[in-house]
């Protein structure tokens, strides 16, 4: 009997691990469980176990995340709509009580046929027209409302409603997800959402059509208007104090027209105006035709009218400084000048035969100058090729060195090269000497490189 009791023991701990303390429900744990505390959980009873509750495991992508209606079931909307049914039912049926109501107390009173009542009119109130009273409600979409006190503070204008119900909205004209971007937050749509459509047909042609047509093209001329004056150093302030910039901005505009026409009337009165004046004839205007003009041999006009040449806008024929031709009738080494007298400066006086003369005798004597001096100058004699010392002097005749000097020098040079290769063997103090003896100068000339020397790689 004992080990039976022991086995059952044994097998309820078994089934009971598997529930939790309070209902037995194994989908919650008892610091969450709704249900009444008992006296004894049914982990130890093991009877009245509450079910599991049903528990949905969603595995969403990135937009089903944040999905604002997901989880929101459309059959739910259908009591709203039989609220609003109901309420209208009720209207429906009031009115029509009022109605029977007036007539029932129309007929108790005995008046007159001819006679109106104020209750006829007040009958006629009553008799409300479902059509109409929808029409009162569209009419008003254009109404801003004002909200006070919001979350963020302030208040903000917002519209009803942008259209009639009859109206396509307009990111249902074109559904093709590459056409023009709606905003739904500021229920904007920049761009044409049919550009290939028909114009006369379009009943809606993107918000950029407005931005740049009526009024909105006046306010934001205005506003450009208040930009720049504001920068020239005017206190106007578009925000601040709308009707100052819309009064200059008028005064502006008159006064552009008012300065526009005076140069217009400036221009004509001073070159003309072609537009009112008679055409005038092709000969004066190209200054050639195509009637044909004989002559004889002594120049003379046998058939035809002898034409006139053609003359520039510059004035011709007009001689300056004593000069009996233009400038540019003489032409000689890449150079204008007169051809009177053959001068090459522009505002020369002009000299006639005898500068012409002159110069002829200037340029013989510069040629007979030029011969001279080539048939005076001699090659130079060779001059013997002279050791020259290391420091760019001649060498002395009667330079000695000391062969002892300058072992010490050469050693003096291999040393120095070396600290110049390996700069850590280079001490921080260094003496400098400027005093350079013959005997240095040579070692440095000996140990030196020489790049074009072919031998230099076996020197050293």
């Amino acid at each position: 009997m004992t080990r039976l009791l022991m086995v059952l023991w044994a097998h309820n701990i078994r089934i009971s691990t598997h529930v939790q303390r309070c209902c037995g429900a194994m989908t919650h744990s008892a610091k969450s469980c709704m249900e009444r505390p008992r006296k004894k959980g049914a982990k130890w009873t093991n009877f009245h176990i509450a079910p599991d509750e049903k528990i949905e495991m969603f595995e969403l992508d990135y937009d089903g995340k944040r999905d604002r209606w997901n989880g929101f079931d459309a059959a739910t909307y259908a009591c709203v709509i039989e609220r609003y049914e109901a309420r209208d039912e009720a209207r429906r049926k009031y009115l029509k009580e009022q109605q029977l109501k007036k007539l029932e107390e129309k007929n108790n009173k005995q008046n007159g046929e001819g006679e109106v009542s104020d209750d006829d009119e007040d009958n006629d109130a009553l008799k409300v027209d479902e059509a109409k009273v929808d029409e009162s409600k569209q009419m008003d979409f254009a109404k801003v409302e004002k909200r006070v006190r919001t979350t963020g503070g302030g208040s903000t204008g917002t519209v009803r409603n942008l259209r009639i119900r009859e109206d396509t909205a307009k990111y249902l004209l074109n559904l093709d997800v590459n056409s023009a971007y709606y905003d739904p937050k500021t229920r904007s749509m920049r761009e044409d959402p049919l550009p290939d459509a028909d114009p006369n047909e379009k009943f809606y042609g993107g918000d950029n059509q407005y931005r740049v047509s009526g009024q909105a093209l006046e306010f934001k001329k205005l506003n450009i208007h208040a930009w720049e004056a504001f920068e020239k150093g005017q206190d106007i302030h578009m925000q601040a104090a709308p009707s100052q910039a819309e009064l200059l901005y008028k005064n502006f505009k008159v006064i552009k027209d008012k300065l526009k026409s005076r140069m217009k009337d400036t221009i004509m009165e001073k070159y003309g105006n072609a537009a009112t004046k008679e055409v005038l004839p092709k000969e004066l205007l190209l200054g050639q035709s195509e009637k044909q003009v004989e002559y004889d041999r002594a120049g003379r006009v046998v058939k035809g009218m002898e034409t006139s040449l053609p003359k520039s806008k510059y004035e011709e024929d007009v001689y300056i400084n004593n000069h009996t031709s233009v400038w540019g009738s003489w032409w000689k080494d890449h150079q204008w000048g007169y051809k009177c007298c053959k001068q090459t400066i522009r505002n020369s006086y002009c000299t006639g035969a005898a500068g012409i003369e002159a110069a002829e005798e200037a340029a013989d004597l510069m040629k007979a100058n030029v011969a001279r001096k080539a048939a005076s100058e001699e090659r130079p004699a060779p001059t013997e090729e002279k050791g020259l010392a290391t420091w760019g002097n001649d060498i002395p005749d009667d330079l000695v060195l000391d062969q002892k000097k300058l072992d010490d020098a050469l050693k003096k040079e291999d040393k120095r090269r070396k600290e110049e290769k390996d700069e850590r063997k280079r001490k921080y103090n260094v003496k400098w000497d400027d005093e350079v003896t013959p005997e240095e100068m040579e070692a440095y000339r000996m140990k030196k490189i020489h790049n074009d020397d072919p031998m230099k790689d076996f020197l050293h």
